[in-house]
């Protein structure tokens, strides 16, 4: 396995995962450096949907664009767990929280400023998947319906977890800690009691239980909160009105 180059264009506002990848997958993460956007969207934001001047995004989406060997498949994100087959999606943008590709040269993509970005693929370098799991789409199973639609035993699948709130921010009611509960007893593992009845999450640790549930073992990263460092990352929570970051995968057309 050979792990990615950083793309010289993009230095100031990508990283690619520490993530072992096998020969012909590349990965890459963005942050809010550098880029067109000001205000509260100050940087390299993304979402064409949160209220930045439509020029800025179209100029950082540009500039992410000449990066990659083609445009993003961007997503109509809503939560859920419809997966999209990048590779046969139109000029329309696909209502859909994950997406998949096994055709080189397609870029799959997710974007997020606190939920749980996942990238997918599997160690014969034949399919990618990229998926967006906040707390509602993690429960409601957008993993295991990713998975499912990568067709590969998932023994064979190396999963990245991207930036994502912190278990030290991810404050939330006894309501939501009670539904994972109720699908998994090993899920009160990952809630720690706060103040006033209130739950510390743990999204990465559901999303490894919810893997390795099904059978991934070989998952990586999952220690970047978004909420702690504002100098990189974007953060609904902590921020409100604030940009989007992408989380982005493919087979690449020169390996």
């Amino acid at each position: 396995m050979a792990t990615t180059t950083e793309s010289p264009e993009l230095l100031d506002s990508c990283f690619v995962p520490d993530w072992p990848l096998p020969r012909g997958v590349r990965a890459l993460q963005t942050t809010r450096c550098g880029g067109a956007s000001q205000g509260p969207w100050l940087g390299f934001n993304l979402g064409d949907h949160v209220g930045d001047d439509a020029v800025h995004v179209a100029a950082n989406r540009a500039r992410l664009s000449a990066a990659l060997p083609a445009a993003p498949r961007w997503l109509k994100q809503v939560h859920g767990t419809t997966v999209c087959d990048a590779d046969m999606a139109g000029c329309a943008v696909p209502e859909a929280d994950a997406a998949l590709s096994r055709r080189a040269g397609v870029v799959c993509a997710v974007m997020t400023a606190d939920c749980l970005p996942l990238l997918v693929c599997d160690r014969a370098g034949t399919v990618v998947a990229a998926a967006h799991a906040g707390w509602r789409g993690l429960r409601a199973g957008v993993i295991e319906a990713t998975v499912a639609a990568m067709r590969v035993a998932p023994t064979d699948l190396t999963v990245w977890l991207g930036p994502a709130i912190g278990p030290a921010a991810f404050e939330v009611g006894g309501e939501v800690r009670e539904t994972f509960v109720a699908d998994d007893p090993a899920a009160a593992e990952a809630f720690v009691a706060g103040n006033g009845g209130r739950w510390l999450g743990n999204l990465y640790l559901l999303a490894r239980q919810r893997l390795m549930g099904i059978g991934v073992a070989d998952i990586h990263g999952g220690t970047n909160c978004t909420v702690a460092d504002p100098e990189r990352y974007f953060s609904y929570r902590r921020d409100g009105i604030t940009g989007r970051m992408a989380s982005l995968i493919w087979l690449d057309p020169s390996a």
